[in-house]
C-alpha cells in the first residue's frame, strides 16, 4: 500500500487550513463534519468561506502563512494556488511531524483525503493513492448505492446493545456470530423498513433466548477458482468473511485470501511436487479437530474442491466424525484457464468430448491410460502437467497421437501473470524448457488449441 488507511479522531482537535478560496471550502467542509476547530489563515477570504464563520465558528486570520502560524495544530491541510507557499506549510508541518495534506499535490502530502461514504457511525473511505481521484469518485459512487443510509442506524442500535450483549455473552466468538446473526437477519430488516422500535425489541427477545452454550464448529470446503478473486460465488466470499479459520493450499491467490475476515486464523498446508507441508491425512484431522473446537473453518482449494482437490477425502473424515459441513463449488482451473485463453473445450468441429486428468500420481509418475487419451476428436486438460510435460508428449506420440497435434501450456490462467504457450506434441517441451513459466499451470492437448489466436480475448503474455 503507498497509503495506509486510518481514520482520526478530529473532534475538538485544532486544524488549519491555509487558503479560502472554493477548494479550501471543500476541505473546512470536510473537517467540520469531523467536529474539528478549524482556523483559516489567507490573504484574501472568499465569500463562501466568509459563510461557513458562523455555521463552524472558524476562526479567520487573513495574512500570509508563516511557519510561526502552526503553533499546536494537529492537521493542516494547504489549498492555495501559490506554489511557493504550498512547499512551506508542506516542509513546516513536515518538520514538526504534523500530518499534511496539500490539495492535488501527492509528492508535498504525509496523507491524504479520500472519497468518503457517510453512513456514520459507518465510514467507508475510497482512494486511488493520487493517482485518479476522479475514478476514486467513481467507486465512491458504486458504493454509495449499495450501502443503504439505514446502515448507520442499524450501527447505532449495535452501539446501543454493545454492553448489555458483553455482559450475557461472555465468549467473544459466540458474541461475533450472535451479531453476525443480527445483523444480517430479520433484526436488521427491520430497521432498513425504518422499524427500529420493533427491532429493538426483537434483539431484546432474541438475546433473552440465547444460552451459553458451547460453539458446534463445521467446516466450509470452497472452492477458489482458477485464480481471479472477482471469479469467487457469492456464498464462497460469505462464508470467508465469517470463518474463524482458513485452512488454504498454494494455489489459492493472495488477493484470495486477502478477502478472509482479517481477524482469521491463516494456516498454510499447500502440497506441491515432493513437498507437502501437511500430508493430507493430517489435513483432514486439522479440519476435524478445529471444527470440534468450536471454529467455523473455511478449507479454501484453488479451483473446484472435488476436481482434484481430494476434497472427497476430506468430508469422509468430517462425515465419519459427525462434523457439520457444506462445500462450495469453484469454477475449476480447465474451466477458467480454457475460457481465459480463448480455447474451448469442446467445439463440433474439433472436439466432442474432454477429459481431465491429473498430471502425476501418488508416487510422482505419469502413468495413464495413454491408449484413451491418444483417441482423436477430443480434448485433454492435464493439471499439474508442467513436470512431466516431455513424458506426456512423448507418450501420447508413441500411443498414436500425431506429432503436429496441437497443445497449450497456460501459466497462472485467469489471473494478470496469465501467459499461453502453445505448439505441437513435438515442439512444446524444448519451447517450455527455455522459459521461466510459474505455476500453477494447465495444459490443454486436442486440435481446439487452434482456435486460440482467433478466439483470445484476455490480454496476456502470449509465446507461440
Amino acid at each position: 500500500m503507498d497509503y495506509f488507511p486510518v481514520f482520526l479522531k478530529l473532534k475538538d482537535q485544532p486544524c488549519l487550513v491555509v487558503g479560502a478560496g472554493e477548494i479550501a471550502a471543500r476541505k473546512i467542509e470536510l473537517l467540520a463534519r469531523a467536529g474539528a476547530k478549524i482556523t483559516v489563515i489567507a490573504r484574501e477570504i472568499s465569500p463562501t468561506v466568509l459563510s461557513l464563520q458562523a455555521t463552524h465558528n472558524l476562526t479567520l486570520l487573513q495574512k500570509s502563512f508563516s511557519p510561526a502560524d502552526l503553533g499546536e495544530f494537529r492537521l493542516v491541510v494547504s489549498a492555495t494556488d501559490n506554489t511557493e507557499t504550498n512547499c512551506l506549510v508542506a516542509k513546516t508541518a513536515t518538520d514538526q511531524n504534523i500530518p499534511v495534506n496539500v490539495v492535488d499535490n501527492p509528492e508535498l502530502c504525509s496523507f491524504i483525503f479520500p472519497a468518503i461514504i457517510d453512513r456514520s457511525p459507518i465510514i467507508a473511505a475510497v482512494s486511488s493513492g493520487g493517482a485518479a481521484p476522479v475514478l476514486a469518485r467513481l467507486l465512491r459512487a458504486k458504493i454509495e448505492t449499495v450501502i443503504p443510509p439505514a446502515y448507520g442506524r442499524l450501527a447505532g442500535l449495535a452501539d446501543k446493545f454493545r454492553d448489555k450483549v458483553k455482559q450475557h455473552i461472555k465468549q467473544p466468538a459466540q458474541r461475533r456470530i450472535f451479531w453476525e446473526n443480527v445483523l444480517q437477519g430479520s433484526i436488521a430488516e427491520l430497521v432498513f423498513s425504518g422499524k427500529e422500535q420493533e427491532a429493538e425489541q426483537q434483539l431484546e427477545q432474541t438475546l433473552l433466548k440465547q444460552k451459553e452454550n458451547p460453539n458446534l464448529g463445521e467446516v466450509y470446503l470452497v472452492g477458489a477458482g482458477p485464480g481471479a478473486p472477482d471469479l469467487l460465488t457469492f456464498r464462497a466470499l460469505r462464508l470467508m468473511q465469517q470463518a474463524d479459520v482458513v485452512v488454504y493450499d498454494r494455489l489459492v491467490s493472495p488477493e484470495i485470501l486477502d478477502l478472509a475476515r482479517r481477524d482469521a486464523e491463516k494456516i498454510y498446508v499447500g502440497k506441491q511436487r515432493q513437498y507437502h507441508a501437511l500430508p493430507q491425512e493430517s489435513i483432514n484431522t486439522l479440519l476435524a479437530d478445529l471444527a470440534k473446537a468450536g471454529k467455523r473453518v473455511v478449507r479454501l482449494k484453488g479451483g473446484d474442491p472435488f476436481i482434484f482437490g481430494r476434497g472427497g477425502e476430506e468430508i469422509e473424515t468430517l462425515m465419519q466424525q459427525g462434523i457439520n459441513f457444506q462445500v462450495v463449488p469453484g469454477i475449476t482451473a480447465a474451466s477458467g484457464c480454457a475460457t481465459y485463453s480463448g480455447i474451448p473445450l469442446t467445439h463440433r468441429d474439433h472436439a466432442q468430448s474432454c477429459t481431465f486428468v491429473t498430471g502425476h500420481l501418488k508416487d510422482n509418475s505419469v502413468n495413464l491410460n495413454w491408449t484413451q487419451l491418444a483417441a482423436p476428436n477430443q480434448t485433454i486438460v492435464i493439471y499439474m502437467g508442467l513436470a512431466g510435460l516431455e513424458k506426456i508428449c512423448q507418450s501420447l506420440i508413441a500411443h498414436g497421437s500425431p506429432k503436429d497435434l496441437p497443445i497449450a501450456l497456460v501459466q497462472q490462467g485467469t489471473t494478470s501473470n496469465q501467459r499461453v504457450i502453445t505448439g505441437t506434441l513435438e515442439t512444446l517441451p524444448d519451447k517450455v524448457a527455455g522459459q521461466d513459466i510459474k505455476p500453477p499451470t494447465l495444459i490443454i492437448i486436442g486440435t481446439v488449441v487452434t482456435l486460440h489466436d482467433k478466439l483470445s480475448w484476455f490480454q496476456t503474455r502470449q509465446l507461440d
